[in-house]
């Protein structure tokens, strides 16, 4: 059985995933994160056992008991998942009398229930409307020893939500000028009206998906938007902060967004030979290139990129701001457009 801190981690992870950018997350702690990883695996085999379920829903009598158990604990909890497995191995004798005394089962279900309800009523109160919405939805896939568990830190949880909801405001006209500053690689007009940055990670999965956002950003607002990157490689991606100076070395010789775009393309070589394999097929000045990522004449200003990227909230990647606004789905090239398209409209 998972104890408080694991149990409420988990539930803070799932009830922030849904405020928070798609992509790869920032560690705050390493023994935490473990933790996370190790229960967010078991809750995976959990839930998988309980689509198997799902996909073999049993027939008859047994079929209509599951029914009115989900409708009663929710289509999406884990207790109609179980169920269905259960109820399956049934005779139809045992689940008819189970139907016949359902409202015993309701009873029990209810009050199982009840913790979850007075979670939902307690994080309510303490966070936004949206929010409010947020975790009333989320918590009905929740199992009730996860809500009895989190009950216990629900002044933590809505500190971490109030974190999330405060990270997913609009940046200041200050803020949005520092990230945008023009020492960062960078494309369209200087003087353009809509100003897109991205803070990403070279080896993160999700931040291949928005290079792609990136490009068809560039066919269609070429002339009309500035795109500004900033690096923010995570410490568990062993070669981010290695691939992120390289790009560097590549931007002093004008072929940033080509090392870039040869990067993403090759995700899992980022080692320093790739690099300089990479350098070579570009036409860089290998000497001078080389020089760098051995002097590390980079890493001061990518680790300045992440520190920046920390003071407007950054908690993973890719993070992108459009005019300062947190863009939801940065690896969905219609959300990113949508939001540049609303402020090219706006006075």
């Amino acid at each position: 059985m998972m104890n408080y801190k694991h149990s409420r981690l988990l539930g803070v992870l799932a009830l922030t995933a849904v405020l928070g950018s798609i992509g790869c997350k920032k560690l705050q702690k390493e023994g935490e994160a473990t933790a996370a990883k190790a229960e967010a695996e078991k809750g995976a085999e959990d839930k998988g056992a309980a689509d198997k379920g799902d996909d073999k829903a049993p027939a008859g009598p047994c079929g209509d008991l599951a029914s009115k158990l989900c409708d009663e604990a929710g289509k999406d909890s884990q207790t109609c998942g179980n169920a269905k497995t259960i109820l399956g191995l049934l005779s139809d004798g045992a689940c008819k009398a189970g139907i016949k005394d359902f409202a015993q089962t309701q009873t029990k279900l209810k009050a199982l229930g009840k913790n979850c309800n007075d979670l939902v009523a307690k994080l309510c109160a303490g966070v936004n409307e949206d929010s409010c919405k947020m975790v009333t939805e989320k918590t009905k896939s929740f199992p009730p020893e996860q809500c009895t568990s989190m009950l216990e830190h629900v002044d933590e949880i809505i500190a971490d939500l109030k974190k999330q909801e405060m990270a997913n405001q609009p940046l200041g006209a200050e803020q949005q000028a520092t990230i945008a500053a023009a020492d960062a690689p960078s494309f369209g007009p200087a003087d353009a009206k809509v100003t897109v940055v991205e803070f990403s990670d070279f080896q993160c999965p999700y931040c291949s998906r928005a290079a792609n956002v990136t490009t068809q950003l560039k066919e269609k607002y070429a002339d009309k938007v500035r795109f500004v990157f900033r690096h923010f490689p995570l410490s568990f991606h062993q070669n981010a902060q290695g691939a992120a100076e390289a790009s560097m070395a590549a931007h002093s010789q004008g072929k940033f967004w080509e090392f870039h775009d040869k990067m993403f393309a090759n995700q899992q070589q980022l080692d320093r030979d790739s690099l300089e394999g990479y350098g070579k097929e570009l036409g860089l000045d290998m000497t001078k290139f080389k020089s760098e990522l051995d002097s590390k004449q980079h890493e001061a200003r990518v680790k300045s990129d992440f520190s920046m990227g920390e003071q407007v909230a950054v908690q993973g990647t890719p993070t992108m701001f459009v005019n300062g606004k947190r863009v939801g789905n940065p690896t969905d090239f219609a959300a990113v457009s949508g939001e540049i398209d609303a402020a090219l409209g706006g006075s």
